[in-house]
């Protein structure tokens, strides 16, 4: 994947905070707009999965696969936030709408995110619509390929990408509509509704990719090997597939983001066809049975 040379994002943003806080980011309305929550697809402490059980949270890597340092994983963010809002600008001005732009906040080990909570670095990274911000802790870049399998550039863009999606449901008012239905809906039809909200998100994410591959916004160059990689990413942390791994068993009514199969369809979808207008996932049965 080809991206240095491009611009860094302006809308972004560095902060951490420690101690004690409003409890974890997995209540509320901001329960359905998690990205890649370790919780939520689990059903087990976060901390098993990252520090074996020690609950010890506080180690920052350095370094990454391929001898990258800290400082270079943050010019990667910054150049592929900015190419999701060159991107998003392009196509919300073809929609006669303005795109409002996100804010990318990097952080260490926990965060107080205003209007959605205090969380650690082992839920993952996430968007908080309450203020508009894609919070990530850089070091999950380094989890991907350690513990989900999931190594490579690529899928550190679709991360990103993924979560500039809830951004986008936030803007065409999807998220409020999923507010709203939460009130009246039992946990298991709410599992659903969040499932297609996960899955239109990652159409988004490969409808960056579409464009970014057509027109290289921000001298991002994404080549079939990312592609490849990207949908490996989805691949690896559908609901299925880390519930078979953590807990020994699936269970379809606990699905909050979708099966492998699901989310490499709809990313699929999003980067074969760059059109918006195909991403109705709530409207769309076609993989209800997978």
């Amino acid at each position: 994947m080809q991206w240095r040379g491009g611009n860094e994002s302006n809308d972004v943003e560095e902060g951490s905070s420690r101690g004690g806080g409003r409890g974890m980011l997995f209540g509320g309305g901001a329960l359905g707009l998690i990205g890649v929550v370790i919780y939520l697809f689990t059903g087990i402490n976060p901390s098993q999965l990252f520090n074996g059980g020690s609950g010890n949270n506080s180690q920052q890597i350095n370094t990454v696969p391929g001898g990258g340092t800290e400082s270079e994983n943050k010019k990667f963010a910054r150049v592929i936030f900015q190419g999701t809002t060159v991107v998003w600008d392009s196509l919300f001005r073809t929609m006669g709408q303005t795109y409002t732009h996100p804010v990318l906040h990097l952080y260490t080990d926990a965060v107080d995110a205003e209007g959605c909570g205090y969380t650690t670095s082992a839920t993952g990274p996430f968007y908080c619509p309450a203020d508009q911000k894609v919070y990530l802790d850089l070091s999950f870049f380094d989890e991907l390929e350690q513990k989900f399998s999931a190594p490579g550039e690529a899928a550190w863009a679709y991360v990103i990408a993924h979560e500039v999606g809830h951004h986008i449901q936030n803007l065409l008012g999807v998220s409020a509509k999923m507010d709203q239905a939460r009130q009246s809906m039992s946990e298991t039809a709410y599992n659903k509704l969040s499932v297609k909200l996960e899955l239109q998100a990652d159409f988004y994410a490969g409808v960056w990719a579409h464009y970014e591959n057509l027109s290289h916004h921000n001298n991002i160059v994404i080549e079939r090997a990312d592609i490849d990689s990207a949908l490996n990413a989805a691949h690896q942390i559908g609901d299925d597939r880390l519930q078979q791994k953590y807990q020994g068993r699936v269970s379809p009514d606990s699905f909050t983001h979708g099966t492998s199969a699901q989310r490499m369809y709809w990313f699929r979808k999003g980067y074969d066809t760059g059109d918006i207008r195909q991403g109705d996932t709530f409207a769309n049965n076609e993989l209800d049975d997978q």
